[in-house]
């Protein structure tokens, strides 16, 4: 059998296209692998300022109750 320099040129022609579609894919896919690696990180960042944020309610709740707890028990004691 015999491969002449112009299949084997061919072949090496195709599979230089081949290797840059997977490349050109590879690149496309981290692209996206960033977005979501900095949508993720938004995520975060949003839900601890909400952890942040939420955790004086049930202590205001607990500070109201003794409040009220006092002021009834001073009514009664009057």
């Amino acid at each position: 059998m015999y491969i002449s320099t112009g299949q084997m040129y061919q072949e090496m022609r195709s599979l230089h296209d081949a290797v840059s579609r997977v490349e050109t894919k590879l690149d496309g896919l981290r692209d996206g692998y960033t977005e979501v690696t900095k949508d993720v990180a938004d995520h975060e960042a949003r839900l601890r300022t909400l952890e942040r944020a939420r955790w004086p309610l049930p202590t205001i709740g607990v500070l109201a109750g003794v409040a009220g707890t006092a002021t009834g028990l001073l009514a009664l004691m009057r």
